[in-house]
């Protein structure tokens, strides 16, 4: 889908997190994050939804899960993909912003992927974002942070024609 975005922030061996949260802290990457999204609908799984300390400010909030959940009437919940898919087919951008499990459902669908390429990696990660074929995308640097400790890349890959 041309609006259906991803964003990410992964390390080298593709870790996302660990106990439900994610395993780096980032000041400016949750910045990025934060500037990315903001006064867009926002797509998650159950875990991602439960591990937010709050309702992210300015954007609406989709929450995926196979099962109905007890959620607060600010988030609206599917429980299939193809409703959430028909839901969103008229905004403008819309973000994937995980977990694994969200990621890999949605990984085909999306058309631009912002990660957040971190040069660390956590032996004791739980969770991983899903391969997928770069070929298939053009990639652009949005900034680098190399003086950062851990190193890292902001990268949007756009999918080819």
């Amino acid at each position: 889908m041309k609006n259906l975005s991803l964003i990410a922030a992964v390390g080298a061996n593709n870790e996302l997190g660990k106990n439900n949260d994610l395993i780096w802290h980032i000041k400016d990457d949750l910045m990025f994050f934060k500037q990315t999204t903001i006064n867009k609908p926002i797509i998650m799984g159950y875990n991602t939804y439960l591990s937010l300390p709050h309702l992210l400010p300015k954007r609406e909030h989709l929450v995926l899960t196979y099962k109905y959940q007890d959620l607060p009437k600010e988030v609206k919940q599917f429980t299939n993909k193809q409703d959430l898919l028909n839901y969103i087919k008229d905004y403008e951008e819309v973000f994937v912003i995980g977990g694994a499990q969200t990621y890999q459902e949605f990984i085909n669908d999306v058309n631009k992927l912002y990660l957040t390429e971190i040069e660390a990696t956590d032996k004791d990660a739980q969770v991983f974002f899903p391969k997928f074929d770069k070929s298939l995308y053009t990639k652009t640097i949005i900034k680098e942070n190399a003086l950062n400790n851990p190193p890292y890349k902001h990268i949007l890959y756009i999918k080819k024609n």
